[in-house]
């Protein structure tokens, strides 16, 4: 069986067809959050380390960091904070350094700039996945030393010097073009995972059909671990956690192995908790008295103050145990238990136990 291994100074992540679903974290990434690239910017790093935990708490099981950030400001005291090639280097250091810091859990290195993932690789402890490499000659010949240098895994992204094909032949031939250089650098194919690039189902009524065919293929005829950018599925639709919900399993039963995706559902804001409240007395609704704001989000199902695992973290799960992936079933039984009201115990019926 093809195991892809993954480590930080204290854990292991192994990404397998005979193992439980892998999830990647995607939420340390600046590129379309303003906010969070504002607070790097200033070099603040709360939000990325509160991140980290969240998602670990969520069930990630390698946290990816991406340092594309955009320094806006700086740029006009300094030119050279135009260039990634400048900015991203030092950040994705202090990204890793950062996140290393509040848990160990193993990391995916990601980037385009090649002095940052060099800096990534050297700052990780343990052995990080590396995100990625893609069919472009200029690209191979620059991240497959790396990969070989540091003898880490990589993400193969399906698309080459003439883009990215909606022939899912095409698709495979980039990706077997790939298993077949990194062995030219004595990469083995169990340090590949392949990205076959999902596209939306919006845009392309078979992507779902055709992710799912080059999966299997990926898996039969090459023997590589799978991952994808999950919610590029449903990009553009309605309800986009119903999507995710129904693909993520299909991929799973098709063979794909792993997936870049966010695994926390986030907390319902102020803003949102305000407006709820503001309504529901204006309907006359009288609620008990000192209710708290969880509660109150919990009886209107509008979902939590807190940070949680998401719907996607449950079609996952499910899929594990069903696939025998969780035999006995024994996450699933965990991840539905509720948790324990301050001052009761975990023995059954939620008593404490005596002690004599």
């Amino acid at each position: 069986m093809t195991r892809t291994i993954v480590e930080s100074k204290t854990k292991t992540a192994v990404i397998g067809f005979d193992q439980p679903f892998t999830v990647i974290g995607e939420r340390i990434n600046p590129t379309g959050r303003k906010v969070l690239n504002e607070e790097l910017e200033r070099g603040d790093f709360s939000r990325v380390e509160a991140d980290a935990l969240a998602q670990v708490a969520a069930g990630a099981t390698i946290l990816d960091i991406n340092s594309g950030a955009v320094f806006s400001n700086k740029m006009a005291e300094d030119p050279r904070y135009a260039d990634n090639n400048f900015v991203e280097p030092t950040l994705m250091r202090e990204l890793v350094e950062k996140v290393q810091a509040v848990t160990d859990c193993p990391l995916c290195i990601d980037s385009s700039v090649p002095g940052a993932l060099e800096n990534g690789l050297a700052a990780a402890e343990g052995r990080p996945l590396l995100n990625s490499v893609t069919g472009e000659e200029e690209r191979l010949e620059m991240v497959l030393p790396l990969v070989a240098k540091y003898n880490v895994p990589v993400v193969a992204i399906s698309n080459d010097d003439t883009g990215i094909s909606e022939d899912p032949d095409v698709r495979f031939a980039v990706a077997k073009k790939i298993v077949e250089r990194a062995a030219d650098f004595g990469i083995p194919a169990h340090d590949i995972v392949v990205d076959p690039l999902v596209m939306p189902i919006g845009a392309m009524g078979t992507a779902g059909l055709q992710v799912f065919t080059l999966v299997r293929r990926l898996r039969e005829e090459l023997g590589v671990n799978t991952t994808c950018g999950a919610s590029n599925i449903s990009f553009g639709l309605p309800n986009r956690h119903g999507i995710n919900n129904a693909f993520l399993p299909m991929a799973m039963t098709a063979g794909m192995t792993s997936a870049i995706m966010n695994p926390v559902a986030l907390p319902i804001g102020p803003k949102k908790l305000a407006e709820k409240k503001a309504e529901v007395e204006a309907a006359g609704v009288i609620l008990p008295e000192g209710m708290d704001d969880e509660a109150f989000v919990q009886l209107f199902g509008m979902g939590s103050t807190k940070p949680k695992a998401g719907k996607e973290m449950e079609a996952i799960r499910a899929a594990n145990f069903l696939t025998n992936n969780d035999e006995g079933g024994g996450e699933w039984i965990k991840f539905n238990r509720a948790p324990a009201k301050p001052g009761e115990g975990r023995e059954r019926g939620g008593r404490r136990r005596r002690r004599g």
